[in-house]
């Protein structure tokens, strides 16, 4: 078998069998094939796609190529959930305490951010003393304990991934849907849990700029998870503006924990009770729509939800006090206004340019090695429909670097549209494919 021919197969639109694509990712991660040669094989994929049975032959390979996690000794179905990545997704660290306090054990592998979207552990990072590194064993115990646990995709696990994302990462091959697909659902699957809520990004500020093909990412996910018997539901939710008011890593963490608090924005809030919901009845699908959104609902309302959040820091080595004392997390040293250019109504704001402004100020890396200020981000002030006067306070940016603060407060002015007619925002939730 030689590499070359299946370049050419594929790239000529030809079907690859199983052994050919076990082939392909074994002889790339053994280092047996340069990266120019398996750059052009992805660039083949890109043009010509893979049908289900050859996706389904990507995921396995990439699955068996690392580290497979054993969640069979935590009692009751372990849940999981994954988001496509937007701008502002605080909603894991919403979820995960919810479900918790539902007696619901959740685990939950996250990764960090790269570019204008934020990564869930870099946001727990913020929180003074936390820890991301643990090993399996620790990651099990602390299910056992809280029922909840976050932590870094370990370095082993889906190995041929992590070395097939960084080619793709740099030879503008990240979009085709079957590399997507498998990715997601190799570390998914990998990581141990029975079942998987996908929240499926749309918009502006995702990856999928149109619904319909974030539904076809989305059915092809759900396909593989039938493939090795998981039970998989996505959520298709908008990200055309950030999921809240607050996008940065600390500033985040606060919003979360309004969220579970009861007071959290409408539009982040509803989002995270729906995926908690869809994620409890994974767990229990006796249970009706409404009755699920009914324990959600009730858990937040009896502060349950926020102490399982406590317990889940205090268990993975953060100061738990945030909960009650914000002011622990620490505050950035400039916020610097953004101010409407004109009277009217925000007729919309655009996610990644806001993403992009929160990056220059400070709270995201261009590159892996970057480092990154947890108290940098931006507040948005003004909700699309909302009415304004000239000079009216929009947006604030949070930095610790002021000549990056007036750099990104010009990229925020590009963020927004201020309208002579008032628009009405449409619905967080696009659509739920189960």
């Amino acid at each position: 078998m030689h590499f070359l021919d299946l370049i050419i197969k594929k790239r000529n639109g030809n079907k690859l069998s199983d052994e050919e694509i076990r082939y392909i990712v074994s002889s790339y991660v053994d280092g047996e094939v340069p990266d120019y040669q398996m750059s052009a094989f992805l660039m083949a994929v890109y043009f010509k796609g893979m049908d289900m049975e050859e996706t389904v032959s990507l995921t396995d390979a990439i699955i068996k190529s690392g580290e497979i996690v054993d969640l069979s000794d935590i009692p009751g179905k372990v849940i999981d959930k994954h988001s496509t990545g937007g701008v502002g997704d605080k909603a894991t660290v919403v979820v995960g305490p919810i479900l918790a306090a539902l007696n619901v054990p959740v685990a939950k592998m996250s990764g960090r951010g790269l570019g204008f979207t934020g990564g869930t552990i870099d946001k727990l990072e913020s929180i003074p003393g936390f820890r991301s590194e643990l090993s399996i064993e620790e990651f099990k115990d602390v299910i056992k304990k809280v029922n909840y646990s976050d932590i870094a995709q370990t370095k082993n696990l889906c190995y041929a991934d992590k070395l097939l994302y960084g080619l793709r990462d740099v030879t503008g091959t990240v979009e085709e849907k079957s590399l997507i697909a498998s990715s997601i659902m190799s570390k998914k699957i990998a990581s141990g849990a029975d079942g998987i809520v996908l929240d499926v990004k749309v918009g502006s500020g995702a990856f999928m700029k149109n619904k319909w093909s974030a539904e076809e990412i989305a059915r092809l996910m759900i396909g593989i998870g039938r493939q090795y018997g998981k039970k998989v539901t996505a959520v298709l939710s908008d990200m055309e503006c950030p999921l809240g008011k607050y996008v940065g890593n600390s500033l985040e963490i606060i919003e979360a924990m309004e969220i579970l608090k009861g007071n959290g924005d409408p539009r982040a809030e509803k989002l995270c009770k729906t995926i908690a919901k869809e994620m409890l009845l994974l767990y229990n699908d006796s249970l009706s729509d409404e009755a699920a959104m009914g324990m959600v609902n009730k858990v937040i309302e009896n502060g349950k939800a926020i102490e399982c959040f406590r317990r889940f820091v205090e268990a993975q080595g953060g100061d738990g006090r945030i909960v009650d004392d914000y002011s622990i997390m620490g505050e950035a040293r400039y916020k610097i206004e953004v101010k409407a250019d004109r009277a009217g109504y925000i007729g919309g704001w655009n996610a990644e340019v806001i993403g992009r402004a929160c990056l220059e100020a400070g709270s995201g890396r261009r590159t892996k090695e970057d480092a990154i200020d947890y108290l940098a981000g931006a507040y948005i002030g003004k909700s699309i429909g909302e009415q304004v006067k000239t000079g009216d306070t929009i947006a604030v940016i949070y930095t610790n670097d002021k000549k990056k603060g007036e750099m990104a407060k010009r990229i925020m002015q590009k963020a927004y549209i201020v309208s002579d007619i008032k628009t009405v925002p449409g619905d967080v939730i696009l659509s739920i494919i189960r």
